[in-house]
């Protein structure tokens, strides 16, 4: 057991530190592509609700293809693929881009959680009390201002569990970038792998990974309960089960 245990803090004290700056790279690659999906999420699930086809059928071709293939075929179609138009992207300019593994994994994530982003989104919007809308539009409230003071904050209140699932599925989903030679937190496990060949570093990885998803469950449940104070349940005392003095039957003498 001892010996065990020395191999262990040997492993954590070998790798320990690559794995830690893996954890930076997977954080910077979920933080930035899911605040880039967030900004595409509201155009898309507004042209989803549009009754104008020409908004509608291609953010709906969108949604559709991007939630219905998995994310390592789109990733592999993105670093591969775009090798077959590099005279192309190198006229526009752009080869720099797609030329690096990392800014290819961005693009591949941003559009996949977009796509997600904005259905959960759209279901948002659409569960918005129609008797709010209707209440706003009374006041005098139409068009953007609508948007921004209550459909919108209300559908991001409706959203947020549904939010927070998708936001741990992307950490666990960036993994993926590991078999495009990022060395993010499983590439760089994959490499200690490769040295010590102890399936150990992949029980450290693993590790990591539940204390990063674990800290976005916790953080997520306070934010939702502080936008959210009304699906608090009250607390509530047990009843009197004690019959009014005026039903008691008197005592007889």
């Amino acid at each position: 057991m001892e010996d065990y245990l020395a191999m262990l803090a040997d492993l954590a004290v070998r790798y320990g530190p690559r794995l830690l700056g893996g954890v930076v790279v997977t954080l910077q690659l979920v933080g930035i592509s899911l605040a880039l999906g967030g900004m595409m999420s509201v155009p898309l699930a507004l042209a989803r609700l549009s009754r104008n086809p020409v908004l509608r059928l291609p953010a709906f071709a969108y949604v559709f293809f991007f939630r219905g293939t998995p994310l390592l075929a789109q990733i592999y179609l993105i670093y591969y693929g775009s090798g077959q138009f590099r005279a192309a992207f190198e006229q526009a300019g752009l080869w720099w881009f797609f030329r690096d593994a990392w800014y290819c994994a961005l693009l591949a994530f941003t559009l996949n959680t977009g796509a997600y982003t904005a259905e959960i989104v759209r279901g948002g919007i659409q569960g918005v009390p129609l008797g709010d809308i209707e209440a706003a539009r009374a006041c005098g409230m139409s068009g953007f201002t609508l948007y921004r003071r209550i459909i919108l904050p209300t559908a991001y209140r409706i959203a947020l569990p549904a939010y927070g699932n998708e936001i741990i599925l992307m950490v666990k989903s960036s993994s993926i970038a590991s078999i495009i030679t990022i060395f993010d937190l499983m590439g760089e496990t994959k490499l200690a792998f490769s040295r010590s060949f102890r399936l150990e570093v992949y029980l450290m990885a693993a590790a990591l990974y539940l204390v990063i998803t674990l800290s976005f469950e916790w953080v997520w449940a306070r934010l939702e309960r502080w936008l959210n104070p009304q699906r608090e349940a009250p607390d509530l005392k047990a009843p009197d089960l004690q019959p009014p003095a005026a039903l008691v039957e008197p005592q007889r003498q």
